[in-house]
């Protein structure tokens, strides 16, 4: 059995290191399906109380249960946001949740999906359709199974939006939050592109949002940081950063917002964006 497998009193644990003084621990049923690709070890488990489950090195990426508020969240808020949108890039986003919010709004003419890891895209189109929905169905997504970081460097104002959907900070994803691939990943928006990137809990990796955004500042006129909760994520408050060459989300046009959510709507729009005292301070907004 894997390290952050274990049997505790006859039931199966997925046991998770957060960080050094917490760990999260996550009753499940059964592993529904456990491979290793060239970069990491993939697990589907089934578990009590978050049902489906995508997990990679033994650490949490999404859930039946609230992934969707993540999903909704990091994607419909740009394409509300801007006033046109027709090509966007998703960097990561394996499990397909993001792309099957995207295929919602009919005027998105092209989607590219571009994960370094194959095998996390088979595994939940597989085994968690009620994540990966229709994004493998739908004629405008195309694939690109590469390294993102390479990929934006071969493009050149193409991209209306670009999301990034990394995992956290370390192993594959690290580079994903350096200030070479935002630069990279600026020069592949149209010059009234616009990005947004999971900026990680406010409360647990502050450092990692502070740092983010000031990175984005230095080469985005409009940087605005957002809020969700996010149950199954340490601490539940979860932040999105969007950063734009030219459209503030305050003067997106909420009409647009697709009806078919679980979770966003005209009031969470416009609410998400009022941060708590705390990260403003954090953030040197106050």
């Amino acid at each position: 059995m894997k390290k952050y497998l274990k049997e505790i009193n006859g039931e199966t644990w997925l046991v998770e290191d957060e960080r050094d003084n917490m760990k999260l621990y996550y009753r499940i049923k059964e592993v529904i399906s456990s491979k290793e690709s060239t970069f990491q070890k993939v697990d589907i488990i089934d578990s009590y109380d978050f049902g489906r489950c995508l997990v990679l090195d033994g650490v949490m990426q999404t859930t039946e249960l609230d992934g969707y508020i993540y999903n909704e969240m990091i994607s419909h808020i740009p394409v509300v946001t801007h006033k046109k949108p027709e090509k966007v890039l998703v960097i990561g986003g394996g499990d397909c949740g993001v792309v099957n919010e995207l295929i919602k709004y009919k005027e998105l003419k092209a989607i590219d999906m571009v994960e370094i890891d194959r095998l996390v895209v088979e595994e939940s189109i597989k085994y968690i359709p009620s994540i990966a929905g229709d994004a493998s169905k739908d004629e405008r997504v195309n694939f690109v199974f590469d390294d993102g970081v390479n990929f934006v460097k071969n493009k050149y104002k193409y991209y209306d939006i670009a999301i990034v959907d990394s995992s956290d900070p370390v192993g594959p994803g690290e580079v994903l939050f350096s200030e070479d691939f935002y630069v990279s990943l600026r020069d592949c928006l149209k010059d009234d592109g616009m990005m947004v990137c999971q900026s990680q809990s406010p409360i647990f990796y502050k450092d990692v949002l502070k740092k983010t955004r000031g990175i984005l500042k230095n080469h985005f006129p409009v940087v605005k940081t957002y809020k969700a909760t996010v149950p199954s994520y340490p601490g539940g408050m979860w932040s999105f950063t969007l950063a734009s060459l030219k459209y503030d989300p305050k003067d997106g046009d909420i009409q647009k917002l697709a009806k078919d959510t679980k979770y966003i709507n005209n009031e969470i729009f416009k609410s998400c964006f009022s941060l708590p005292n705390f990260t403003k301070k954090d953030l040197e907004l106050l």
